[in-house]
């Protein structure tokens, strides 16, 4: 595919799956790409499912971008590791969310985020945030008691997947949230305020800098990602994401694995100004 066009003033990109590899890994490739479109003046977006607590590697590897966490819910400054604007969920919101869904899927069970804050119930087994909280309380309406950014939700026992959970939660959160998912295998939901995503936060900051769609480039691989992709003139959906990807992005790139994003935007890079 010979991509055309002007270079891209932002690029904007998801982490996990996209440019980080299912076991941390961020290939030099990949940085040596980012960092030369950095240093032609081209504003770097992460833009990410991830709490700011998750985001010390970026920082490091890096050294430079700006970062969107909680799929959309916090402006992060990245050299600073310190959240500069906030999009939560209110304490209404959130208990009317767990209510609902209990009603819906009976085995479900509950995390939630505020602050640099991980807090679970007993039936929530967590994958990542393992020894953040040992405890866990019975029901998490306990801890609603502040604004948070983001709501976890697992099926406990795994008789859904996340795509079947999303089908259903879609339909019950209806005007009350934003519900997606970041990893299709998984039984496990992804809740941030209605009306927060990642495409429309990264759309108000590239208005911010006086940028249109037609200015930014965006990749992304799950359906988190989808309101970014379908918003930029030209956005790629890595070949190993989720299946309905493709019908976000207006390209597809080649697998995480194989640098993708790293092989796209070098192309990228050779476009007139």
């Amino acid at each position: 595919m010979s991509i055309t066009g002007k270079r891209p003033k932002l690029i904007a990109t998801d982490l996990d799956g996209t440019i980080v590899s299912n076991y941390g890994f961020i290939s030099e490739r990949t940085v040596a790409a980012f960092t030369k479109a950095h240093h032609l003046g081209i504003e770097i977006f992460f833009v990410t499912g991830r709490p700011p607590r998750w985001m010390e590697e970026i920082r490091d590897t890096f050294g430079f971008g700006n970062a969107i966490c909680a799929n959309g819910a916090l402006l992060f400054d990245l050299p600073t590791h310190k959240v500069i604007e906030k999009w939560l969920i209110s304490v209404e919101s959130q208990l009317m969310i767990a209510g609902k869904l209990r009603s819906a899927i009976p085995t479900i069970s509950f995390a939630i985020e505020f602050d640099d804050t991980f807090h679970r119930e007993i039936a929530y087994v967590p994958r990542w945030d393992i020894g953040m909280d040992n405890i866990g309380v019975e029901r998490i309406e306990t801890l609603m008691k502040q604004p948070a950014f983001k709501i976890l939700a697992r099926c406990s026992d795994g008789d859904l997947s996340s795509d079947e959970m999303l089908e259903i939660a879609l339909r019950e959160l209806e005007g009350i949230a934003t519900v997606t998912h970041s990893n299709a295998i998984d039984s496990l939901l992804e809740i941030s305020a209605v009306g927060v995503s990642k495409g429309l936060i990264l759309a108000k900051m590239a208005e911010r800098a006086g940028f249109t769609a037609e200015d930014c480039v965006t990749f992304g691989d799950n359906p988190n990602d989808f309101s970014m992709l379908a918003w930029a003139e030209r956005s790629w959906a890595m070949a190993d994401g989720h299946p309905d990807a493709r019908k976000y992005a207006k390209f597809v790139a080649e697998p995480h694995q194989e640098d993708g994003v790293a092989k796209v935007i070098e192309e990228l890079l050779l476009l007139p100004e």
